[in-house]
């Protein structure tokens, strides 16, 4: 077409021949260049476990791994400088009164066998992830009584007591991974809330099935299980079931749904009783009262209005649920209506009211002092 230079067919580029050979110049090039060296051997990978000095980026890698796993709950796939000779690759950094054995018996033994579960806990998982257990006591508490764990961690510089010396012990004899990282670092993943340097990872709570619960509880001699209605503060969660553990209760049962379950702050709260006191969910709180009911049970709701008084309480001798209301509207009207028994805790006129875990001690406690003195 007149006036249009463009041409579909015409070559841009230059017409090369065939590329010449090097003469064999470059023949070292396709050579092997030996056995490849496994992750543990490779400074650059973060699986490396050798002796040499660890090079900062696979530092990196091996630290972004850790909090990797720490979130999803797992064992860190990295290395363990220095386990293949007697010297320990990054340096130093553990804590005072901590072995390089402790440390590494620690973390390579928690692979592929996963967190134990204490003995008659169903490892049945709850829609929530891991949390941290924090504080010198919790967690000794905790591991002596075999709580599920999938991480430790210990502050850089922690000051060493026997409570340190026998959690890092525990935890290495169990395999759990121990982890040394910064004081910082520790602050920053429990958001502020105070550690004492250790942090213990456990995996969602494992309940108990909620008639396994009122049957074992039925084998008792004087059967107690405590019922929390709409309880929304973990700390109050933890201190009920530290009472129902301190006053001889068989179990503690609440709903999935609107109400705190056992978290990290429960258990911090409870001081390791959650590991002694089994603890169920139950997704209709009034249907599980009525069938405690008729299993045997006397339903007791704790009432600022109650028409019983607590102190002639002459239930309290036979098999007995206490019902706890929430923190702020106390009992809901469908479970208060189910109760066997609206009870009050006497009290002086210018005092409203009870804390929820508070007032489920007080009533735990009479409950006991009756069952003993008649």
């Amino acid at each position: 077409m007149p006036g249009n230079s463009f041409n579909a067919s015409k070559r841009t580029t230059s017409k090369k021949g065939a590329a010449g050979g090097s003469g064999g110049k470059n023949r070292s090039g396709l050579k092997g260049r030996g056995k490849t060296l496994p992750a543990d051997e490779r400074p650059w990978h973060k699986g490396y476990s050798g002796t040499e000095k660890l090079p900062e980026k696979t530092a990196r890698k091996q630290d972004k791994e850790r909090r990797a796993a720490a979130a999803e709950g797992r064992a860190p796939k990295v290395g363990i400088p220095g386990t293949k000779d007697t010297t320990w690759g990054r340096g130093g950094g553990r804590a005072p009164g901590i072995t390089r054995a402790q440390t590494t018996r620690g973390r390579a033994g928690a692979g592929p066998r996963g967190p134990r579960v204490a003995p008659g806990r169903r490892s049945n998982p709850t829609k929530e992830g891991p949390e941290l257990l924090l504080g010198r006591n919790p967690v000794v508490e905790a591991l002596r009584a075999l709580v599920p764990a999938t991480a430790l961690y210990v502050a850089q510089g922690i000051d060493i007591d026997d409570r340190v010396s026998e959690i890092v012990r525990t935890a290495g004899d169990r395999g759990i991974p121990i982890l040394e990282i910064s004081r910082n670092e520790l602050d920053r993943m429990t958001g502020g809330v105070l550690h004492q340097g250790i942090g213990l990872q456990v995996p969602p709570f494992a309940y108990e099935n909620f008639d396994d619960l009122v049957a074992a509880a039925l084998e008792q001699t004087a059967p107690l299980l405590v019922a929390l209605d709409g309880i929304t503060d973990p700390r109050n969660v933890g201190a009920v079931i530290r009472s129902v553990a301190a006053f001889g209760g068989h179990g503690v049962f609440m709903t999935e749904r609107r109400a705190a379950g056992i978290t990290a702050t429960a258990w911090r709260t409870s001081a390791g009783a959650a590991a002694r006191v089994p603890v169920s969910q139950v997704v209709n709180l009034t249907r599980a009262i009525k069938a405690a009911q008729k299993a045997g049970f006397t339903a007791i709701g704790l009432d600022a209005d109650g028409e019983t008084d607590l102190y002639q309480l002459e239930a309290a001798v036979g098999p007995l649920l206490v019902v706890v209301g929430s923190e702020g509207r106390g009992l809901s009207r469908l479970v208060g209506e189910t109760c066997d028994l609206r009870v009050s805790i006497p009290m002086a006129s210018d005092v409203e009211s009870l804390n929820a875990s508070v007032a489920a001690a007080v009533t735990l406690a009479e409950v006991a002092r009756r069952r003993v003195h008649g």
